[in-house]
């Protein structure tokens, strides 16, 4: 029998409680045992914590968060009434510890914070990410509070490491599922587990209603980068896989099929839109694509500038040197202020610290501009990401798309990826390009599409979203979890207890979306 730790974590995370308390009892019908772990106030901050919960003030000082306890209580609520194991994470943390935890916060310089590890754990790197996820910036220049704050969630970071290990060392689990695998304390808990031989399984919502994305190991920001490109590049492109791919990358210009979208009117006439920004609608443009400054800022290996602004100043500043009529188009991206952490750090503001008058051939497009990304993208000569999941999109449409961070398009054989800046520029020095994507580099965009879109992010079904931030399980009880009633549940079940691949086999079902009629059942 495996035995299953579900570390929830955070009660009050709607999305993935509402999914692990359907994994729970779908894991328990398949005969595993499971547990479940919450936090019950162990850490002073964690991935749930904003300004607008807690004030800067308030936790550089330690003060009691009030959102902890509806974090506790709704978690208590949601997974106690099921009958399982409760585990709770202060309830393996030493009294020592907690003090050891707070000197070494205090104690390591500013500048060391973000390389910092103990025992091995990058502690410092999720703190440093957990940070900015607070302040909703991409580095915590001209924040009075946030060396205290950081130091905060060090702190956070370090009694993680210490539950995790004292819970892992004394109980035996075959695997631990848990939300995103990356912040504080998921991050924590993840690097622990696979440090004790514990297996690993991550999961995030997707942009697909109904739909998940699961990883084995860490997160998915990091395996969809190193997923092997043989998992897709064999697929048949049958008409339907190219139909359904049209119709669903169609749909995403107003996000109608999506749980995660920026426009529902979005202006697909970009003359308009160019002339309005300054820009000329006869002559060739490349387009940049931006992406929120703050998120998930962990380091990869491949990236061509330390971070986006860097990237995105010195784009700008290349274009001023440049000659001909090739244009640069920055488009912000609109999460920077519809996103669920509206950015305190705006992408161009800080590029106009540092560049105050814009080149004449380069030119802006704000993240509340209606205007949409899809036309802009498929009208321009070649495309520039720097983390941007649009890329899949891009490619797809056959546009050309150029790498310059850990944008997930890099490696598959579509795009021209740069890993340092001499390179970066090269590609630039190259632009215009004469032609779109070759028959053969746009029919692997599909493929990959298709594989993104349809096979890694997993239906459920019967999870539905209830309000903008609330979501609940439709079933009419455990038994309707049972093996052979989802198919996308069966994958995920068969992931996380086999350890085999998180892909849906979407090109072999009748309907790739999975089941269309849901039970009509109470919520569970």
């Amino acid at each position: 029998m495996k035995r299953v730790l579900v570390a929830t974590v955070m009660g009050a995370y709607d999305h993935g409680r509402t999914l692990d308390v359907a994994l729970l009892q779908a894991l328990g019908v398949r005969g595993a045992e499971v547990e479940v772990l919450l936090c019950d106030k162990a850490v002073p901050c964690c991935q749930m914590i904003k300004m607008g919960r807690s004030a800067p003030e308030a936790l550089a000082r330690g003060d009691a968060i009030p959102y902890c306890e509806k974090c506790v209580s709704t978690g208590r609520k949601a997974y106690e009434p099921l009958g399982r194991p409760l585990r709770w994470m202060s309830q393996s943390i030493t009294a020592a510890e907690k003090v050891e935890a707070r000197e070494i916060a205090a104690s390591v310089p500013l500048a060391d914070i973000r390389s910092f590890r103990k025992d091995g754990f990058t502690v410092g790197e999720h703190a440093f990410a957990g940070a900015l996820r607070y302040f909703a910036r991409g580095d915590l220049d001209g924040e009075p509070q946030g060396e205290a704050v950081l130091r905060r969630y060090l702190e956070a970071g370090l009694l993680s490491i210490f539950s995790l290990r004292r819970l892992l060392s004394e109980n035996r689990f075959d695997v631990i599922v848990v939300n995103h695998g990356i912040y504080i304390p998921q991050g924590m808990i993840a690097e622990v587990a696979r440090s004790l031989g514990v297996r690993v399984v991550t999961y995030n919502p997707a942009y697909r209603k109904h739909c998940f994305i699961f990883s084995h190991a860490e997160s998915y920001h990091f395996t969809m980068l190193s997923e092997p490109t043989d998992s897709w590049r064999g697929l048949d492109l049958t008409d339907r896989i190219r139909r359904d791919t049209d119709q669903y990358l169609a749909s995403r210009r107003t996000g109608a099929n999506d749980w995660i979208w920026f426009h529902d009117q979005p202006r697909e006439d970009i003359a308009p839109v160019l002339r309005e920004i300054g820009a000329d609608p006869a002559r060739p443009f490349v387009t940049l694509l931006t992406s929120v400054v703050w998120d998930a800022q962990l380091h990869y290996r491949d990236n061509a500038f330390p971070s986006l602004i860097d990237w995105l100043v010195e784009t700008v500043e290349y274009w001023g040197r440049r000659t001909g009529d090739l244009q640069l188009v920055i488009r912000v991206h609109p999460a920077e202020v519809r996103g669920m952490v509206p950015s305190r750090q705006r992408a161009v503001d800080e590029l106009m610290k540092r560049v105050p008058v814009l080149p004449p051939n380069v030119f802006v497009i704000g993240p509340d501009n209606q205007a949409s990304t899809y036309a802009l993208s498929e009208n321009s000569n070649a495309v520039i990401v720097y983390n941007t999941k649009t890329g899949i999109e891009v490619s797809a449409m056959g546009v050309p798309v150029i790498v310059a961070g850990e944008a997930w398009v890099r490696g598959k054989g579509f795009t021209e990826d740069a890993t340092d800046r001499a390179g970066y520029f090269a590609i630039l020095d190259r632009l215009p390009r004469p032609s779109g994507l070759t028959p053969a580099e746009r029919d692997l965009a599909y493929r990959y599409a298709y594989h993104f879109f349809f096979r890694r992010m997993i239906p459920l079904p019967f999870i539905e979203q209830v309000e903008a931030a609330r979501f609940a399980i439709r079933i009419d009880g455990p038994g309707d979890l049972a093996p052979g009633r989802w198919p996308g549940l069966d994958v995920i079940c068969d992931g996380i207890l086999e350890g085999a691949p998180f892909i849906y086999p979407a090109e072999s079902l009748a309907e790739p979306f999975g089941p269309a009629p849901q039970p009509a059942g109470a919520s569970a």
